[in-house]
């Protein structure tokens, strides 16, 4: 029962730090990467698909993308999907290709998503948080029904707290490599 309770802390807790570097691969950094418009979601004919479900992207060089629709016709709706989206860039289309230039980011730009991504990883930091408080908590509710003795709570929680120690150092450390990657000119 202990070792249920551990192990589904420990899934959600890795969970969590993985849910956190997929939500880091949409900050933009000075870098061109295909994960920058893997989120967008294109019009095709009535129903919202995934950009990379109509079109191929691919990375030009450092600092551009470039987007072909399969079909000639969906040139328009990915153009208005990235003009609507959040990343604040400008699409270039030539023919059926389109092209994305990142601009080079200023150094304020990058102190601002310095910022986000610490708030991104405080998120993190409370969920693994939430996650040993319900493990602790079923801890607790199996030596109230008398299931397990004291010693092994104290022993699960601080098995437990291990566990939520090793998270949070995950968190800080994607933390720090996308800040270092963000700080990069």
């Amino acid at each position: 029962m202990l070792n249920e309770i551990k192990k589904d802390a420990q899934t959600r807790m890795a969970k969590s730090v993985e849910a956190l570097r997929h939500d880091l691969t949409k900050v933009r950094t000075g870098r061109a990467s295909t994960a920058l418009v893997d989120h967008l979601k294109v019009n095709y004919y009535g129903s919202d698909m995934p950009l990379t479900q109509v079109a191929s992207v691919a990375v030009n060089d450092a600092r551009s993308l470039t987007i072909t629709p399969w079909e000639k016709q969906m040139v328009s709706a990915v153009e208005k999907a990235i003009i609507n989206s959040d990343l604040g860039l400008t699409p270039n289309t030539a023919g059926t290709v389109i092209r994305i230039n990142l601009p080079a980011l200023t150094e304020e730009r990058r102190k601002e998503l310095s910022k986000h991504v610490h708030g991104e990883g405080e998120n993190a930091k409370i969920a693994i948080r939430n996650i040993r408080r319900d493990a602790n908590s079923q801890v607790k509710e199996l030596l109230k029904e008398k299931e397990i003795t004291e010693d092994d709570a104290s022993r699960s929680e601080a098995e437990i707290q291990k566990l939520t120690d090793e998270g949070i150092k995950h968190v800080d450390e994607v933390v720090k490599a996308k800040e270092q990657e963000l700080m990069a000119v």
